[in-house]
């Protein structure tokens, strides 16, 4: 028997079943589940993936707010007020909306540790260190998950399109899977190979407005080529088995 064969004759039903859920919770909220079909693919949808225009604004605002009034001021609590404020302010609408308050209320949190951070080392650049380490874990959840065996991209798409975990099965289809997860990591491997530098030059101006490029805007397209490939792929294995069936 192969090693390969010896895995997964180890994965009981139970085990890949508390898997699936688990994950299931999580694909569920993700941004790929928004994305719908390639058919149903336009700037709508794209939008509507990274959480509406509010949620592209609660993601880059009090980034961008901060590095405004810090620029212009040079001092640090000006830019944490106003960057916090804009955080708060996102956060009492959804509340007053009776919306979702996870995503406001997580963009709160972290605006307020990378705020303490800044204002306990009083160096501006503090501001983005939770930046690199969020960045950091998931470089290393992806790369894992591929040496696992269970590369996270063929995961979310597992539980999203209702097709499981047969994809693993499937060699060619794993090493697709594991292919767009490097992608990925490369992602945010490439965030942090550029950032840490000027974080560590002191570069403030140059590290916010990089921080800014490389996120929605680096994201966006990355979210969409993938699941374009992930659509293109199923559709022509759905067809091969088609005719292969018929």
């Amino acid at each position: 028997m192969s090693n390969s064969d010896s895995r997964s004759s180890e994965e009981t039903p139970s085990t890949r079943d508390a898997l699936s859920s688990e994950i299931g919770k999580a694909a569920g909220k993700s941004s790929l589940s928004a994305l719908g079909s390639a058919e149903s693919l336009d700037a709508k949808t794209l939008i509507a993936a990274m959480g509406g225009v509010r949620g592209i604004l609660e993601a880059i605002l009090p980034g961008l707010v901060f590095l405004v009034a810090y620029t212009v001021s040079r001092q640090l609590l000006p830019a944490i007020v106003a960057a916090s404020v804009i955080g708060v302010i996102f956060t009492i609408v959804r509340l007053i909306q009776r919306q979702t308050l996870l995503q406001a209320i997580t963009g709160l949190i972290a605006i307020g540790i990378s705020a303490a951070l800044a204002a306990i080392t009083g160096n501006a650049e503090d501001f983005y260190l939770p930046g690199f380490w969020t960045n950091g874990i998931y470089l290393i959840a992806l790369a894992v998950s591929v040496f696992a065996r269970w590369p996270l991209i063929g995961v979310l798409v597992g539980v999203l399109t209702g097709d499981g975990n047969g994809w693993r099965q499937d060699n060619g289809l794993r090493r697709f899977y594991a292919g767009l997860t490097w992608v990925w990591a490369t992602m945010f491997a490439l965030r942090l190979v550029i950032e840490l530098p000027l974080y560590f030059a002191g570069s403030f101006v140059a590290l916010g407005t990089i921080k800014l490029v490389l996120g929605i805007p680096l994201y966006a397209p990355l979210l969409v080529v993938t699941w374009l490939a992930v659509t293109s792929v199923r559709k022509k294995r759905a067809a091969a088995e088609h005719d292969h069936q018929t």
